[in-house]
């Protein structure tokens, strides 16, 4: 009897953490775009915006506005990065969004 209740109990462990990641929030950031930049199919001009990450969704916003949207995952880096910064590449297409005093980023995808 000990055994089977002591299986149940590792059951609803593992049931209750896989579903942790299913209540998590949003998370909500604020970029700064020195220049013109793309987020998944749109183009975005130079200026502030505000990312609300979900799961794997980025929505891009600008006041109230919804101005792109893009696919992303959390990378865990070895050291926090020491500011915020947007990585992009030489085509001005957002790769990785860094967050000052954290050491995961956001890896976007094309």
């Amino acid at each position: 009897m000990k055994g089977n209740s002591f299986v149940r109990c590792v059951a609803l462990l593992a049931m209750v953490a896989l579903a942790v990641p299913a209540f998590a929030k949003p998370v909500t950031k604020t970029i700064q775009l020195s220049q013109n930049a793309k987020i998944g199919k749109s183009e975005l001009k130079a200026g502030e915006y505000r990312l609300l990450i979900d799961g794997t969704k980025v929505s891009v916003q600008r006041g109230k506005d919804q101005v792109a949207e893009a696919e992303a995952r959390w990378e865990e880096r070895e050291a926090k990065s020491p500011y915020s910064a947007v990585v992009m590449n030489s085509d001005g297409r957002v790769q990785e969004v860094r967050f000052a005093g954290e050491k995961r980023v956001l890896v976007l995808s094309d």
